[in-house]
């Protein structure tokens, strides 16, 4: 394993500020309570790769879905059908320039416009462009290759006998590529565009906090690996948890369009891993984001999203589990 090199007085002397950072915050920081977790991959979470059968839910959900549901929501399906409908003809016929695209300088700059500020905020999706030099980027994947070869007999990750997805979090390249200034700056402008509308809220969307996530080096013109659509942040717990299914609130009440996606407020007090899932975590993660390294050409990549209204999406996911397709699932028709 590669190790960075450190004297005996530098350790002593970190071991010595380590202690008064944490003797510092003692006194005022919450106990937090961690948890035994397996350890898994990534294949841990699909059952498309672990091969694991679909769960039956018990029957108890059957009570949840009774409490939750109200008449009117049959006429806030048929809206949301009608609208999504139309919303997955646009994409259709656009394509990904649905997505929002921005240069980083715009972000370095403060001149990001406000069009293109509330079409972030409408899909919840965005593409920062030139926010790392190409040649640093290739360097952190060399990095990394050069970390693997070097933990070759330790490394793991999926598919076994031809590995994309690394299990390992806090090479030198990652750790270079979560403190790198412009990704920094980024994170930041995201989590600006976030809100609270409680004043008393302990939430900083000034302070960006990396989440330790995986590698993925896909080979090139691969098909065999590909994670099928998927939300994260928890599964049953949207419904079950009465502090999460808080957030849908205006939507489960029949006014969709009330819903706020960016007020987090009513997401701390959330439990997004009731049930201490491989792959669950406990913390809110306002955005996911992920940093390519190397160049991608357009539908080759792994990561796909649905850039149409975020409101509309969540509505379509919250109220799904209530209604039952006739037919076809796909089927966007009210009479299906």
């Amino acid at each position: 394993m590669i190790r960075p090199k450190v004297s005996a007085d530098m350790s002593k002397q970190m071991n010595r500020l380590y202690k008064g950072h944490v003797q510092g915050l003692s006194a005022s920081a919450r106990v937090l309570k961690y948890s035994h977790k397996d350890t898994g991959s990534i294949a841990s979470a699909f059952n498309n790769f672990s091969g694991n059968e679909d769960v039956v839910l018990p029957s108890r959900f059957v009570d949840l879905k009774k409490d939750l549901f109200k008449e009117s929501l049959v006429e806030t399906w048929r809206d949301v059908l009608a609208s999504l409908k139309l919303a997955v003809e646009e994409v259709s016929e656009k394509g990904a320039d649905m997505i929002p695209r921005v240069d980083f300088n715009q972000i370095k700059d403060g001149r990001v416009d406000d069009s293109l500020v509330e079409r972030i905020k409408r899909t919840g999706t965005c593409v920062i462009e030139g926010g790392v030099p190409l040649n640093q980027a290739l360097g952190w994947e060399k990095s990394i290759l050069e970390y693997v070869d070097a933990n070759e007999d330790k490394v793991k990750g999926f598919p076994q006998n031809d590995i994309q997805v690394y299990e390992f979090y806090n090479s030198i390249a990652q750790t270079e590529a979560r403190a790198h200034p412009n990704l920094m700056a980024s994170q930041k402008f995201l989590l600006g565009l976030l809100h609270s509308t409680d004043s008393q809220s302990e939430i900083s969307l000034q302070t960006p906090i990396s989440y330790f996530d995986r590698v993925q080096h896909r080979k090139p013109d691969d098909e065999s690996f590909a994670l099928g659509p998927h939300i994260d942040g928890g599964s049953l717990e949207r419904w079950e948890d009465p502090g999460y299914r808080s957030c849908w609130k205006y939507i489960l009440d029949g006014n969709w369009r009330k819903h706020d996606p960016f007020d987090v407020t009513p997401r701390l007090s959330a439990n997004f891993d009731l049930y201490g899932a491989i792959g669950g975590c406990s913390v809110y993660r306002p955005y996911q984001g992920l940093t390519a390294i190397t160049p991608i050409k357009s539908h080759e990549g792994t990561l796909r999203v649905l850039p149409i209204d975020l409101r509309l999406t969540t509505a379509y996911t919250i109220l799904r589990p209530f209604f039952t397709a006739k037919q076809d699932p796909q089927n966007l028709d009210f009479d299906n």
